[in-house]
């Protein structure tokens, strides 16, 4: 072959490819200005919405991919490439993924809708999935809680969206329920004075809501009394251990006997 030859043979490939070239070329740069522009305008919309942080991240990156692949696929078919039997294996590899990380898909999408619809936050103390503490960390594919005894608690983020959620941070303050139960000997005016001016001299108390004292129960060997005082939600063990020592204390300084158990022993001669 030829020098002639062979120049002849690139002017070929260069009038059959050339122009198809500088147009994929084109397309890609275009293209890529045009989908900067589409990441910017949906980071304005999650800005402006508030979403969190890790969500922007995750879905911009998502997005980002997904019309990277897309600019592609058009790029292959501007060359001449079949893309059919490409958008195929692409959507048989997705389905596939998606069988396969079908939990981890569901975890995903609780993640998405935590931080969308913030039923909870950081920093918040909340009850789920048999479950008590503070949320330490909102993640795309789990909830990570400060248990009160110091734990981690991982929680996946599909279980946690479908079930349900107690938040006690959320109104700012909390009601104590404790019981106490008096002999019923005890004059009961003066049962309901001694607990109520615990509760009333207690500063962690709230006042408003007010606290209450009321008869509960006439149990088997006692009369049960429903003491309910508010407090802000995160003086809610301060006020529950406080009360609970300090209502034992006034009750036996008035003489009023807390009944317990008692065991008989019968003996029988013969």
């Amino acid at each position: 072959m030829n020098l002639d030859e062979i120049l002849e043979k690139l002017i070929d490939f260069a009038s059959t490819y050339g122009i198809k070239v500088i147009g994929a070329i084109l397309i890609w740069i275009i293209g890529s200005w045009v989908i900067k522009k589409i990441i910017k305008g949906i980071k304005k919309v999650m800005v402006k919405r508030d979403y969190d942080e890790s969500l922007q991240k995750f879905l911009l990156n998502l997005v980002n991919w997904i019309l990277k692949i897309l600019l592609v696929v058009v790029i292959l078919g501007k060359l001449g490439v079949e893309t059919t039997s490409f958008a195929a294996i692409l959507a048989a590899a997705g389905l596939a993924i998606g069988l396969a990380l079908q939990g981890s898909l569901g975890n995903f999408a609780g993640g998405v809708l935590l931080m969308i619809f913030k039923p909870i936050k950081i920093g918040d103390l909340i009850e789920a999935q048999g479950e008590v503490g503070v949320v330490k960390e909102i993640e795309i594919f789990t909830t990570k809680l400060t248990g009160l005894s110091n734990r981690e608690i991982i929680i996946p983020n599909g279980a946690l969206s479908n079930g349900n959620i107690i938040n006690y941070t959320t109104e700012g303050t909390r009601r104590v329920d404790l019981v106490f139960g008096v002999s019923y000997d005890a004059d009961i005016k003066q049962t309901k004075d001694v607990l109520m001016n615990v509760l009333t001299s207690n500063s962690k108390v709230l006042q408003d809501p007010a606290p209450t004292v009321n008869v509960m129960e006439l149990a088997d060997s006692s009369v049960n009394f429903a003491v309910r005082p508010w407090c802000k939600s995160e003086d809610y063990w301060d006020v529950y251990f406080g009360i609970t020592e300090q209502c034992k204390l006034a009750l036996d300084a008035e003489g009023i006997e807390i009944p317990y158990p008692h065991q008989v022993e019968i003996r029988k001669e013969a």
